[in-house]
């Protein structure tokens, strides 16, 4: 589960890392290119609550990304109607390095579970790059209410058939 150019490593979530994951999204740029956030980013204890229980569903894989034994952000896999989905979250700090792609791909060969889908907002380039170097293509667009931009935007929905 490493990646060989970069110390990037994927390991089972713990509730300590959640407090960690709960100030990267309260950074406004990258809750705005997210998007679709709580309507509320800032209360701690409904985040905490809500992922608590994500870590405890069967059908959620829930994995943190470390880059030289550092927590840098989360991976998802979650299912919506027995659909797969995957969502992740990289510190901004470290944000065009190539941890997103990187943890991606380690968790793509993890995750086997196809097709796998990914939404994003439609000018969060970044995000777009990291699935489409994952191989997934645009399938869809959809609008939809942002919470981080309080209004509705389009969202690209990108799917993954194999890897």
């Amino acid at each position: 589960m490493t990646n060989e150019k970069l110390d990037i490593k994927l390991r089972q979530t713990e509730i300590e890392d959640l407090h960690i994951f709960f100030q990267f999204q309260l950074d406004e740029e990258a809750s705005y290119l997210a998007a679709f956030i709580p309507e509320d980013p800032t209360d701690k204890s409904v985040y905490l609550t809500k992922h608590t229980e994500l870590l405890s569903d069967p059908t959620v894989n829930y994995m943190t990304i470390t880059f030289n034994n550092i927590v840098v952000g989360s991976i998802v896999k979650f299912e919506t109607e027995a659909e797969a989905e995957i969502t992740y979250w990289i510190d901004k700090e470290l944000w065009g390095q190539g941890i997103a792609t990187k943890a991606l791909i380690d968790f793509l060969s993890i995750e086997t579970k196809r097709p796998i889908y990914g939404r994003v907002a439609f000018d969060n380039f970044g995000s777009q790059k990291v699935l489409e170097k994952c191989g997934f293509v645009i399938i869809a667009k959809e609008r939809a209410f942002a919470n981080a931009r309080k209004t509705k935007i389009e969202e690209f929905i990108y799917k993954l058939t194999n890897l």
